[in-house]
């Protein structure tokens, strides 16, 4: 059984794969390379070079490997791009969780752990913010990763796809 990164190429999700690594977990990574680097990927890992909004690429991985759980780090993620090309973000993010959703709903993996972001809240009323605070982003980054974890609450309740969604501000 192995753990699938979704951009595990990537900052984040490159430090991810080492720690799982290190810890004795067997690893598999998807990443596009479009803000990932190869060599970031622990040797240790299997590797596949793809865009996880290609649902037959991700069935071909899937079919691969036996995935117990799914680690969701393949996202655009910077603001001021994302409020000059909204569609794109939309496209990317948005897009890429449904079909994720989907290719996992056909193999019957019941578990994610999402990388959202603290965007999602938009410009607090109080410090510090609770996980409970409302959630009204002011960007479309914000934006993309919240409709994420609505998708993910609904694929929840309708296909017992159990998730968490790490919502921090930076990361280092």
């Amino acid at each position: 059984m192995s753990i699938l990164v979704l951009g595990g190429a990537g900052y984040i999700g490159s430090h991810t794969v080492d720690q799982l690594v290190n810890q004795g977990f067997d690893v598999a990574v998807v990443d596009s390379l479009i803000t990932g680097h190869r060599a970031a990927v622990n040797t240790q890992a299997r590797f596949y070079e793809g865009d996880i909004r290609d649902k037959d690429f991700m069935r071909t991985v899937f079919d691969q490997e036996e995935v117990e759980g799914v680690i969701h780090f393949a996202a655009f993620s910077i603001v001021p791009e994302s409020m000059k090309s909204p569609l794109k973000y939309f496209d990317n993010n948005t897009y890429g969780m449904t079909a994720l959703l989907e290719v996992m709903t056909e193999f019957d993996v019941k578990k994610i752990v999402f990388s959202s972001t603290a965007a999602t809240y938009g410009e607090p009323k109080s410090i510090p913010i609770k996980e409970n605070d409302p959630q009204i982003p002011t960007n479309p980054y914000g934006e993309s990763k919240l409709m994420m974890e609505t998708m993910m609450r609904w694929a929840d309740k309708a296909y017992g796809i159990k998730f968490v969604a790490l919502r921090y501000f930076n990361v280092a």
